[in-house]
C-alpha cells in the first residue's frame, strides 16, 4: 500500500567528524565515554515490545580492559525463540500492510536521531564494548549506520518504482514487491554496530518481520539499536531481540516452518552451519528460504614492482592493524616483490614501532584489543607456530607481542613467508596478523594466479601499481578473487553509496549489503495483470471460417 506518491529524501553520505583537539565534539565524546565508563545497563532481550529478562546475567565488557563491567545482558532460551517467532508473525500484516512511506519514515527518522542526538552514544558504546578507537567508531556506529537507512530508503523507493514498462490497451501490467512469506532471522556479528544494525533493518524496511540475534560480546551497541529504533517509531514486534546460547536459539528459530529467510554476518562456519541445518529442514517449510551470508576472508594487497613502496606499506598498516585485524575485509596476506620487499620492510618495522595499542579512551592509540579471551588465544597461538617455522616456511616474525594481564591486547604482526602455502596465508585469523610473501619481480603474473588460488575466499582484495598495464592484467586475472577491488588503496573501507559490499566464493553469497542488490532479496514479487475487457468466447478469430 502506498499514500501515492514516491519521493523521498536524496541521500548523500554522512560526513566523518574530525574530533580534533580543542573541538566542541570532542569534548562531548569525551564525557559520553565517561558517563557510560561508570555506568551500568541491563540489557533485556525485545520481544513483541516487551523487555524480557531472564535473571541469566552475562557480563558486558570492555576488551581493553576485561575487569571493567559495562552492564550485563539476559540470557534466553528455545522458548524466548519461539515467543519472538510469534510476536514476528503476530506483526507481519500490519506492518506489511502498513504504506512503505510510513515504513521509511521510522528509518529516516532513526537516522536522523543517530546523526544528531545519539551519536556519541553509539560511538561510545562501540568504542567501550567492542574496543574500536575513536575515528574507527565514528565511521562504524555514526556514518555507515546513518548511510544504510538513508540509502536502503532510496533504494526501496526505486524497487517500488520498478514496474512493466508496458501494458497493451485494454491491460494493466503491475509489479507488487511483496514481503516474505514468513519470518526473517537475523544473525549479526560483534565487530561493526552498523553491520549489526542493517542484518535486522535491511528485511524490516521491505516490510518482513524479524528474529534478531546480535552477538553477545556486542551487547552494549545492540541494547542502544533497539532503544533508537523504539524512539524511532519502529511498532512492536517488528524487530524480536533475542540472546542466548547459539544452538538453542538457533534450533527453535530454524524448526519453524514459516522461516522465510536469514540474513547473517559471521564467520563461514557459522553459515555453512546454518545452511546445512536449513537443507535437512527443507521439507518442511513453507518456502524456500532466502540465505543472505557475509562471511569470512583472507583479504590481499598485492603490490607490482611499479607500485610506490611507501603507499604499499601504508596500505599494509592501515589495511592490517585498524582495529586490530577484526575486519572481515582486513587485509591479511601480501604479496611483495622482492625488489621492494626491503623498502616495504624497513618501513613496516617502523610502523610495528610506532603504533600505539592500548585503552581506546587514550586517542593517541591507533588499535584496542581484540574482542576477547577465545580470540587473543588463537592469535598468540597463530604467532607461536609461525615463530616455531622460521627457517623453511617462515623467514621471521616482526613484531608479535601479546598480553592480557588488563585487556586483550595483541601487537601488529608481520610474518614473512617463503611458502606462499603457509598456514598464516591460506587461514582467516580475524586479528593484527599479517602475513607477507616475497615474490621475484619477474613471477609477476603466475603470481597473480598463485593469489587467485590460495584459500576459499573471495571478499576484498587490492593491487598497487603505477604501471597501467600491470593494473589492467590484475583486474582481469583476479576477476573471481575479490567482490570489492581496489585499485591504489588498501582492501578495506568499503562505503555505502560508493562501493556495495559483499563477496562470493567462501565470503558469501555477496547480495552487496548498501545495495539496492542486498534489498531485492527480501521481496518476493507478484505479477498483476488486469485486463478491462475479457473475452467473452473460446474460438480464436484466426479459427472463423473464410
Amino acid at each position: 500500500m502506498s499514500y501515492g506518491f514516491s519521493q523521498v529524501p536524496t541521500p548523500i553520505n554522512d560526513p566523518i567528524r574530525a574530533y580534533l583537539p580543542g573541538s566542541e565534539e570532542r569534548a562531548s565524546i569525551k564525557t559520553e565515554l565517561e558517563r557510560q565508563a561508570s555506568a551500568s545497563v541491563e540489557v533485556p532481550m525485545y520481544i513483541g515490545g516487551a523487555r524480557v529478562t531472564t535473571g541469566d546475567l552475562h557480563d558486558i565488557v570492555m576488551p581493553h580492559d576485561h575487569q571493567h563491567v559495562l552492564g550485563r545482558w539476559h540470557a534466553g532460551t528455545a522458548d524466548h525463540a519461539r515467543q519472538a517467532v510469534e510476536a514476528a508473525e503476530a506483526a507481519k500484516d500490519d506492518w506489511a500492510n502498513l504504506p512503505w512511506e510510513d515504513r521509511a519514515a521510522i528509518f529516516l527518522k532513526a537516522a536522523h536521531l543517530l546523526k544528531h542526538t545519539h551519536r556519541d552514544r553509539f560511538n561510545a558504546a562501540t568504542m567501550l564494548n567492542q574496543s574500536k578507537v575513536l575515528f574507527q567508531a565514528e565511521i562504524d556506529a555514526a556514518c555507515e549506520l546513518v548511510d544504510f537507512w538513508n540509502f536502503n530508503v532510496h533504494y526501496m523507493a526505486r524497487i517500488y518504482g520498478e514496474q512493466p514498462p508496458v501494458s497493451p490497451e485494454g491491460q494493466w501490467n503491475r509489479l507488487e514487491h511483496r514481503p516474505l512469506d514468513g519470518f526473517v532471522f537475523a544473525v549479526s556479528p560483534f565487530n561493526f554496530t552498523s553491520i549489526a544494525a542493517n542484518i535486522p533493518t535491511a528485511p524490516a524496511l521491505m516490510g518482513n518481520t524479524v528474529v534478531w540475534k546480535p552477538a553477545p560480546t556486542a551487547m552494549l551497541g545492540a541494547y542502544y539499536i533497539m532503544e533508537l529504533l523504539e524512539e524511532a517509531g519502529l511498532p512492536k514486534g517488528v524487530i524480536n531481540m533475542v540472546a542466548g546460547p547459539p544452538a538453542e536459539i538457533g534450533d527453535a528459530v530454524l524448526n519453524d516452518p514459516r522461516l522465510a529467510g536469514i540474513h547473517f554476518t559471521g564467520s563461514t562456519a557459522t553459515f555453512e552451519h546454518l545452511w546445512q541445518q536449513v537443507a535437512t529442514r527443507l521439507p518442511s517449510y513453507r518456502s524456500y528460504p532466502r540465505l543472505v551470508g557475509e562471511t569470512g576472508g583472507k583479504d590481499f594487497v598485492f603490490a607490482h614492482p611499479s607500485a610506490d613502496p611507501t603507499t604499499v606499506a601504508t596500505a599494509l598498516a592501515r589495511g592490517a592493524f585498524e582495529y586490530q585485524g577484526q575486519k572481515c575485509s582486513a587485509a591479511s596476506r601480501a604479496y611483495i616483490p622482492r625488489s621492494m620487499w626491503p623498502t616495504v620492510r624497513a618501513q613496516l618495522e617502523e610502523h610495528l614501532k610506532t603504533i600505539k595499542v592500548g585503552d581506546v579512551r587514550d586517542f593517541q592509540n591507533l588499535m584496542g584489543a581484540v574482542i576477547d579471551a577465545r580470540a587473543y588465544a588463537k592469535h598468540v597461538e597463530a604467532i607461536g607456530q609461525a615463530k616455531g617455522m622460521i627457517g623453511d616456511a617462515i623467514e621471521e616474525v616482526l613484531g608479535g607481542g601479546h598480553d592480557d594481564s588488563k585487556g586483550w591486547f595483541v601487537q601488529p604482526t608481520v610474518i614473512v613467508a617463503n611458502d606462499a602455502q603457509a598456514p598464516t596465508m591460506t587461514t582467516e585469523l580475524f586479528g593484527p596478523i599479517l602475513t607477507v610473501h616475497p615474490y621475484e619481480d619477474a613471477d609477476f603474473e603466475a603470481t597473480l594466479e598463485l593469489c587467485d588460488k590460495t584459500g576459499p575466499y573471495a571478499l576484498t582484495g587490492c593491487i598497487m601499481a603505477r604501471d597501467r598495464g600491470a593494473v589492467a592484467t590484475a583486474v582481469e586475472r583476479l576477476r573471481f578473487s575479490a567482490g570489492n577491488f581496489y585499485v591504489n588503496d588498501k582492501p578495506t573501507g568499503a562505503v555505502v553509496g560508493q562501493q556495495p559490499f559483499g563477496g562470493s566464493r567462501k565470503s558469501g553469497t555477496n547480495d552487496k549489503a548498501g545495495a539496492i542488490l542486498n534489498l531485492l532479496r527480501w521481496v518476493s514479487p507478484r505479477t498483476i495483470k488486469e485486463t478491462f475487457e475479457p473475452p467473452t468466447t473460446v474460438p480464436y478469430p484466426y479459427m472463423s471460417e473464410p
